[in-house]
This record gives structure tokens, C-alpha cells and sequence, in this order.
């Protein structure tokens, strides 16, 4: 197992690479200058070209992408050109709040999916099972944005329950403000892999309640509910684990847009933020530490399905 975690690790490398190359071209021919930040309408022209010298634009486009990649590897990601921060204090600053706020919505959604969809299978073609269908077609149908802001019209604006911005309540430092916080831009991000998650689960359950094994079981005198926990489950998991880190992308591309929506200061928010700014190198740093996210979250699925499946660990 651990020959095998190595060898997709040096595999993320040449990726990761790629990556790099990829974002750098497209944020330095999308249009706008960040030079743009600093001139004034009484500055001269010779200041704007020594500024532009001093932060390494006057280079050719491959001389900027070997510098930056050469700072990189030496573990400096640079200054942020608006606010003169170093970026990875900027990026250890946010990202609990972008894991934290991923994770709690991954666990919420495998929580709920979970039992919903295998009591759907059980229930297959009831009144009950159509509902929960329906909705689901609604969450995986819906956008995240008007998501978003209808909770937030609803449970901010017109009944007053829960926050609509920020992490934190002015004066307030208290795990419980953090939740109360969280409630709404977990649900966003939450819903839909709800839906997705709650419909292959339903149709694995389907599936799987038509083996010979559970009609075995049935003759034994084992329960339902001691089949679908003891047997059903442990197979259904398989795909479930396959779909997760299918997921994780659009769970990183989710959060972009739901941390902006809410103002929850994540790597989301500092992302669309240094877009409108053109930050340069806090781009290049939030691609780059997105891209690690999504390969180490498709790493840990594939261990977890190892751990579910013995077979496939036995194999290598």
C-alpha cells in the first residue's frame, strides 16, 4: 500500500505541473493589468514602467513562469501585489476555514445520503420514494448561487434565524457562532452532493437487494435491517467512495462561489477576490493548493476503497 501511495504521488507531480503551466498562460492573456492598482492620473509614465519592472512584468511570459516556479520549489510564493502580504501567510490564514467548511458538508452529505438512500431502495416506487426523488432532482438541478441567496432571503433576511455573512460575529468568539455561521453555506454546498450521493446510493441498494446472497440471508431469518447494515451496506459504500472523489472538484469549485455569496473568508473568497484584482501570484498559489486538495481527496478515496474492498488491497 505505501509502494502504492508513493508511486501516485511522483504520478501528481507531471500533473501538478501541467497545472501550473495551464493557469499562469490563461491569467496572463486574460485582459486587465494589475499595474492598473498603483497609477494614479498624475503619475508619469517612467513611474508606471518602474513599478512594472519591480514587480517582474517587463519579462517575457516563460522568463515569469520560471521565476515564479523557481520560488516556488524554494518554498516562496511570493507577495500579494495588493495587499504586500506574503501569500502563504494569506493562504495558512484561510484554508482552515475552506477545509473545515468542505468537510463538514462532505460529512453532512454522506450522513443524510446514506440511510436516505437506502431507505428509498427499500421503499422503492412509495409515495415516500417519489419525494425524495423529486427533491433530488431539485438539488442537483438547481445553481449554488440562487441556492444560496433564497436561504439567505429566507433564514437571514425574512425569519431572522442565522447570520447571511462572515465566519464570525463582531465581539463574538465562540465555537457556536462559528456554527450558527456555517449552517448556511454548509447546506449549499451540502444539498447537492446530497442528491447526487442519495440517488447512486438508491440504485446500489436496488441492485444489491436482488443478489443471491441477501435472498440467502432472508432464509437464514436474518432481518432486513440486519441485511442492509451487515451486508447490503459494506457493497453499496464501493461506488459511494468512487463518487466522492469524482465530487471533489465541483465540492472545491462550490465553495469558490458559495464563500463568495456568504463572505466566509476561505481560500473561495480570497480566490474571486485576487481575480478581480489581478493578484498574480495569490492566483497562481490558490490554483496551485487546489489542485494538491483535489489530488490528495482522490488519493484518500482510492485508500478508503482499499480498506472497504480487502480484495482490491490484496492486489495492490
Amino acid at each position: 500500500m505505501i509502494k502504492v501511495i508513493l508511486k501516485r504521488l511522483l504520478n501528481a507531480i507531471p500533473l501538478l505541473f501541467m497545472i501550473s503551466i495551464i493557469a499562469f498562460l490563461l491569467i496572463k492573456l486574460a485582459p486587465g493589468d494589475p499595474i492598473q492598482s498603483f497609477v494614479t492620473p498624475d503619475m508619469h509614465p517612467d513611474d508606471v514602467e518602474r513599478i512594472r519592472k519591480s514587480l517582474g512584468l517587463d519579462q517575457p511570459i516563460h522568463i515569469q513562469y520560471m521565476m515564479w516556479l523557481q520560488n516556488t520549489l524554494s518554498g516562496n510564493l511570493g507577495y500579494s501585489i495588493i495587499s504586500k502580504r506574503p501569500v502563504l501567510d494569506m493562504i495558512v490564514e484561510r484554508l482552515p476555514a475552506t477545509i473545515g467548511l468542505m468537510g463538514a458538508s462532505l460529512l453532512v452529505s454522506l450522513v443524510i445520503a446514506i440511510p436516505l438512500g437506502m431507505l428509498t431502495a427499500v421503499k422503492k416506487n412509495t409515495f415516500f420514494d417519489r419525494i425524495a426523488n423529486f427533491i433530488s432532482y431539485i438539488g442537483i438541478s438547481i445553481p449554488s448561487f440562487w441556492f444560496a441567496l433564497l436561504l439567505i432571503y429566507l433564514f437571514s433576511l425574512k425569519w431572522g434565524l442565522l447570520p447571511s455573512m462572515g465566519m464570525r460575529t463582531v465581539g463574538e468568539d465562540s465555537i457556536l457562532d462559528i456554527l450558527k455561521h456555517g449552517i448556511l453555506p454548509c447546506t449549499v454546498l451540502a444539498f447537492q452532493n446530497i442528491s447526487v450521493y442519495m440517488r447512486y446510493i438508491r440504485s446500489s441498494t436496488i441492485h444489491q437487494l436482488e443478489e443471491d446472497y441477501v435472498q440467502i440471508q432472508y432464509a437464514y431469518g436474518s432481518s432486513k435491517a440486519r441485511v442492509l447494515y451487515n451486508h447490503v451496506l459494506r457493497n453499496v459504500l464501493l461506488p459511494i467512495i468512487t463518487i466522492i472523489g469524482l465530487s471533489i472538484p465541483s465540492l472545491v469549485g462550490g465553495a469558490f462561489i458559495t464563500e463568495t455569496v456568504f463572505s466566509w473568508p476561505g481560500l473561495g473568497l480570497l480566490g474571486v477576490t485576487s481575480i478581480f484584482s489581478f493578484d498574480y501570484p495569490v492566483i497562481m498559489a490558490i490554483t496551485l493548493f487546489s489542485s494538491i486538495m483535489l489530488v490528495l481527496g482522490n488519493l484518500v478515496a482510492d485508500i478508503l476503497y482499499s480498506v472497504v474492498d480487502p480484495r482490491i488491497r490484496l492486489r495492490g
